[in-house]
């Protein structure tokens, strides 16, 4: 049977694709249990024979795939005295010594196979919870309100087993406004992981004391390039790079946000059903780390944002998801059809879901590569109360309490 990745968010609803296997839990004895009786009833409705009495063979190995090691042993316990007793009671059953003996070997062979099973599951889910532990260091959740704005995120792992990459993403409430980052660094494995972990702790710090974003786009930079020699002096031997954009909402309530693009995919804007959906300046610069060999760092940009628009970004891992056939995932033309159904507009937590559901449909639960989702709009004025920076309204948790060195408050 064929396995769905999973992909979960950790402290968000559950939007996963669970192996249905696994949903039985303690009740996975019931297959096999199902498959004995079957043949049982099978047998009594037909003539005593040795093939009928050796289909019960196959219940301690699907046993063996689904139940754990006691359970696999019981059933195949079960398995050779009924066969002991169908030969007792129709000697014309003629099952003979050999039939036993394999009998024996098979549920002994099944139950090796569901302890090391067993031993695998195990494994794999001390691999998640070391994973998940790297995860919160660079996806700490965001408090409700945190810095003004409505926002929701999302973390779409395409590995189950390392459930982390180089995806990353923060809202910062800082005394200038909130500010939002989201990026993508180049490559895959740990050395993604501290690079992304680097930007996002620089990132909490300089974004909450840098009224100017030009300093911040600066910072980050320098960061990148020191991350870089370090992990040269360790054995690296590949300079990593990261496009990103970061995005500064005012407190004062003015229409419109002040932005870097660091060689991303720029954002989408999803208004109503009369403003529809608009892309925000993209790839007007460098990626991060590449300044000095591309001319400089990116200029800051301001665009005009409504209070009912939504501003989605996301990694690549969601603009090159495929479905069986390689289309890619058609997201602009998704989110203009989500915005003719939302004439008022739609809040980034109901924006999500939404998506998640429909780029997991799409690639039938198996994503190629991560995906970091990030919506935000300019808190309702009715919703934003006091916090550290300013103001704060709903939020939605997108993983699990970090502690990240620097991470700014």
């Amino acid at each position: 049977m064929a396995e769905r990745s999973l992909h979960r968010t950790a402290g968000a609803p559950p939007d996963v694709r669970v192996p249905l296997l696994i949903r039985f839990g303690s009740h996975a004895w019931l297959l096999p249990a199902l498959l004995y009786g079957t043949i049982m009833l099978i047998g009594l409705c037909t003539p005593p024979s040795v093939q009928m009495g050796n289909w019960l063979v196959l219940v301690p190995f699907v046993a063996a795939a689904v139940c754990s090691p006691a359970a696999t042993a019981a059933l195949g316990v079960l398995v050779v005295a009924t066969n002991r007793l169908v030969n007792a009671t129709w000697p014309t059953a003629h099952l003979r010594p050999e039939d036993f003996a394999l009998e024996i070997a098979a549920v002994l062979v099944a139950t090796v196979v569901a302890a090391l099973r067993v031993q695998a599951r195990d494994y794999t889910e001390r691999v998640q919870s070391a994973a998940k532990a790297t995860r919160q260091v660079v996806l700490r959740p965001v408090p409700p309100g945190w810095g003004g704005v409505d926002s929701a995120a999302r973390y779409l792992a395409a590995n189950v087993e390392a459930q982390v990459g180089g995806d990353f993403y923060d809202v910062v409430d800082s005394p200038h406004g909130a500010r939002v980052l989201l990026g993508d660094v180049q490559g895959k494995g740990l050395p993604a992981v501290s690079t992304a972990a680097s930007l996002v702790g620089t990132f909490r710090e300089v974004g909450w004391h840098e009224a100017d974003l030009a300093t911040v786009a600066a910072r980050l930079e320098h960061r990148l390039g020191r991350q870089n020699r370090l992990q040269a002096q360790l054995g690296e031997t590949e300079e990593r790079f990261a496009t990103a954009v970061v995005i500064a909402f005012p407190h004062d309530g003015s229409s419109h946000i002040d932005m870097l693009n660091f060689g991303h995919e720029g954002p989408l804007v999803i208004g109503g059903r009369e403003a529809g959906v608009r892309r925000l300046p993209q790839e007007q610069g460098p990626p991060l780390g590449m300044a000095e060999l591309a001319g400089g760092l990116p200029s800051v940009r301001r665009v005009a944002l409504g209070r009912d628009e939504t501003v989605l970004l996301v990694t690549d891992g969601v603009t090159e998801a495929r479905d069986r056939a390689g289309e890619f995932f058609p997201l602009r033309r998704w989110l203009e059809g989500v915005a003719a159904d939302h004439p008022a507009g739609i809040a980034p937590a109901a924006l999500l879901p939404l998506l998640v559901e429909a780029v997991l449909n799409h690639t039938d639960g198996h994503l190629s590569d991560d995906a970091a989702l990030l919506a935000v709009r300019v808190a309702s004025a009715e919703g934003i109360g006091t916090s550290a920076g300013g103001a704060g309204t709903s939020a939605e948790d997108a993983g699990p309490p970090a502690g990240g060195a620097g991470a700014a408050t």
